[in-house]
């Protein structure tokens, strides 16, 4: 399956809850999933009505689905990150969503400098940011504790990051991450832990659609 190129509010739809795909169109009033909350399609309001009980298969594959969207991942890349998560010590499913949040994308997209992970992945992509001194263009890169994330002197200058500056500390950093307001920077305090994760799916259920 190829990265969702269409309206990615579908995918909120499809999933019957905001997947806050969008930024900040997803806080208005704008936002689809206000106004249409039913599945898309051109039987989904009657399918909304129509819903029998979910079996154990389907929770666990719409569990699945919400993080590879959420995340940006497409499934041959997710499947590997399942196994990287089941040769970690600890928990497999804690240690995916570990695994999930090391993502460059989504540590820049954390660090508040990009409103959605999708706008953080392109920021990485067009070669604006760096870890550890050295530009990264690789949205997938694992970040790892003491590396340092920043974003170019070069690309610092501009428009997008200088009116960004007036929108940092809206939203809070989590407490394995700091950032640096005044050079554009932050640090990998420590991998992230469950209790600081807040994804709206069952983590365990993916692991346990995998080990079907």
């Amino acid at each position: 399956m190829a990265r969702q190129t269409g309206p990615v509010c579908k995918l909120c739809r499809r999933e019957g809850q905001k997947l806050y795909l969008k930024g900040e169109k997803c806080y208005t009033d704008k936002c689809p999933f206000e106004r249409r909350s039913y599945p898309p399609g051109q039987h989904g309001r009657q399918a909304a009505f129509r819903r029998r009980r979910a079996s154990d298969y389907t929770l666990q594959l719409r569990a699945k689905q919400q993080a590879r969207r959420i995340y940006g991942v497409l499934e041959r890349q997710f499947r590997r990150y399942v196994r990287m998560a089941e040769g970690r010590d600890g928990l497999t499913s804690e240690n995916l969503l570990s695994v999930l949040e090391q993502r460059l994308d989504n540590v820049v997209y954390r660090l508040g400098l990009a409103d959605s992970r999708a706008q953080a992945r392109q920021l990485v992509q067009h070669g604006h940011i760096m870890v550890n001194g050295r530009k990264t263009d690789i949205p997938s890169y694992l970040v790892r504790p003491e590396d340092i994330v920043s974003v170019r002197p070069e690309s610092r200058r501009n428009y997008y990051f200088r009116e960004r500056r007036d929108l940092l500390g809206q939203r809070e950093v989590p407490a394995w991450l700091s950032f640096n307001e005044d050079d554009l920077s932050g640090r990998v305090l420590a991998l992230p832990t469950r209790q600081e994760i807040d994804v709206p799916f069952d983590e365990q259920m993916i692991v346990d659609f995998y080990s079907r």
